[in-house]
């Protein structure tokens, strides 16, 4: 009976904490540039009602067709009610993840199958990375004693990894689980020009379209070069991942490597060469939570660099074009999840693009 009521007790706590995330419309009046990137990015749409892709693997989740509860919600809803469905109607979810729920995260906890953001109770207070300490009329400002916020590892609460049911990391960032100091938020959100606020005029702030494989590429395309190296009778396009993780990281993903040569305004397009993870089970490819094992892995990988060998004798006055870029589902798992009229799943994102002439 005590443990019953002890667990009654955690869990009307851990309800009532959900409800006092403020919504991140009230943000807009005094930050407004960032709630503009914000309402464009992944993190303001990650429900599946906003997001097809997402809502496309959801509808065919074990939790969704016999349990009637949505363990995504850990990091796509976090300000909503645990397990929790999500609905059109629902606030909370549609929330997704919230300008006050990521800076509220106070903590990390490691944890074996993910890790787990602990965030703090103090509704008014949220961390930030500003050197020089200001202050907010309408919530408080803790410009110190928050190293996660400042280092990055604040997004490795749900970046880090996932582990399913059979010890699978279907989807790794960090792959020895540590806190490393690598800084997530240096890449992905840069320094661009305008104010933090229009309380606090300032010439730059923190970019919050968390730039990513769907959007605002170009801020990352600087980490990832592309070279040339002409031989004899062939050449081979060089491809430098300077980034701690691998190029792509959702198994979804494939990344594809277009070169074509231009002679006498000829075009000739080579064969496009693949970069893929797949997870699967008995030998064929399988959903992350019923996958057992990585069936193929030719990911390019943290700080690797690829070589790819074209037999091609290149003359003089050739010009080799050169495109890195991706597809947010893999054409082959198109009809798989009824994403064949959703456009941007079938997009070519255009990456990076370079030209060699000789």
């Amino acid at each position: 009976m005590i443990k019953l009521l002890l667990a009654t007790l955690l869990t009307i706590v851990y309800l009532n904490a959900q409800d006092n995330f403020a919504p991140s419309k009230d943000c807009k009046t005094c930050h407004p540039m960032i709630y503009k990137e914000f309402s464009d990015s992944m993190h303001a749409n990650a429900t599946p009602q906003k997001d097809p892709i997402h809502n496309a693997v959801w509808a065919k989740h074990p939790q969704n067709l016999k349990l009637n509860k949505y363990g995504c919600g850990k990091c796509h809803t976090p300000t909503a009610e645990k397990n929790s469905i999500p609905t059109h109607d629902s606030a909370k979810h549609q929330e997704a993840i919230s300008c006050a729920y990521c800076h509220r995260i106070k903590d990390i906890k490691k944890h074996p199958q993910s890790n787990i953001n602990i965030t703090t109770s103090t509704e008014k207070n949220y961390f930030g990375t500003l050197e020089d300490h200001i202050e907010s009329p309408y919530h408080g400002i803790v410009s110190e004693g928050n190293e996660h916020m400042k280092n990055g590892n604040v997004c490795i609460g749900c970046h880090s990894h996932k582990m399913n049911k059979y010890k699978l990391n279907v989807c790794s960032t960090n792959i020895d689980n540590e806190l490393d100091g690598a800084n997530c938020v240096s890449c992905h959100m840069p320094k661009v020009k305008g104010s933090v606020s229009n309380l606090n005029e300032r010439k730059e702030h923190t970019f919050h379209g968390f730039a990513g494989s769907h959007y605002n590429q170009d801020m990352l395309s600087k980490y990832v070069n592309i070279s040339l190296l002409r031989q004899i009778d062939n050449f081979i396009v060089n491809i430098d991942n300077q980034s701690s993780h691998a190029l792509l990281l959702h198994p979804l993903r494939v990344a594809v490597l277009k070169v074509s040569v231009t002679r006498d305004n000829k075009i000739t397009k080579l064969k496009n060469e693949t970069f893929v993870r797949v997870i699967g089970h008995e030998g064929k490819p399988a959903m992350p939570w019923a996958a057992t094992t990585t069936l193929k892995d030719t990911m390019i990988k943290a700080n690797e660099k690829r070589s790819v060998e074209y037999d091609f004798k290149l003359q003089k006055g050739d010009k080799v074009d050169v495109t890195l870029g991706w597809f947010l589902v893999n054409p082959k798992a198109l009809k798989m999840l009824n994403l064949e009229d959703y456009e941007m799943a079938k997009k070519f994102i255009e990456f990076k693009k370079e030209s060699f002439s000789f």
